[in-house]
């Protein structure tokens, strides 16, 4: 049974290749707050839905690297929806411990911050196709919080 289920899927995920899918982009990762165990860092994601009919979101999975190495990793669950034919503005927040911060010394080095990537997975409910998962991956810099 389960293999007749999945070549329905197949079948219906063919024929709607060449259709519209929502895309995405990271359009800024900035610093937010600082507490007295970790760093907290908020990513926007716009999120472009081309359907006439809100979609939602089911869960948000990212990975924060810096060095190549992943310094923190997570899910979103059920972030909310995405608006019928216009663009969403997705957050995800990202808590980075200090003990982290503090084993990432020679990337920081004088100039105080963090080269970094984050890869994201947007997981979003599909009519008829079932989940899709929009990749999402930005490299940028940024900086840690200063006392002064």
């Amino acid at each position: 049974m389960s293999h007749l289920v999945n070549k329905v899927k197949n079948f219906v995920s063919d024929k709607f290749h060449g259709v519209a899918k929502p895309e995405a982009s990271v359009t800024d990762v900035d610093f937010k707050r600082a507490t007295m165990s970790s760093v907290e860092y908020l990513a926007k994601v716009a999120v472009h839905n081309p359907y006439s009919h809100s979609l939602p979101i089911c869960e948000v999975n990212y990975s924060f690297k810096s060095a190549t190495r992943e310094i923190v990793s997570g899910t979103i669950p059920d972030p909310g929806s995405l608006k019928a034919k216009d663009t969403t503005m997705v957050d995800v927040h990202v808590k980075v411990p200090y003990n982290i911060l503090m084993s990432l010394a020679k990337d920081i080095g004088a100039d105080w911050d963090i080269d970094y990537q984050l890869d994201l997975g947007l997981v979003i409910d599909l009519p008829v196709v079932g989940n899709f998962t929009i990749p999402l991956s930005h490299k940028g810099e940024v900086k840690l919080p200063t006392l002064f």
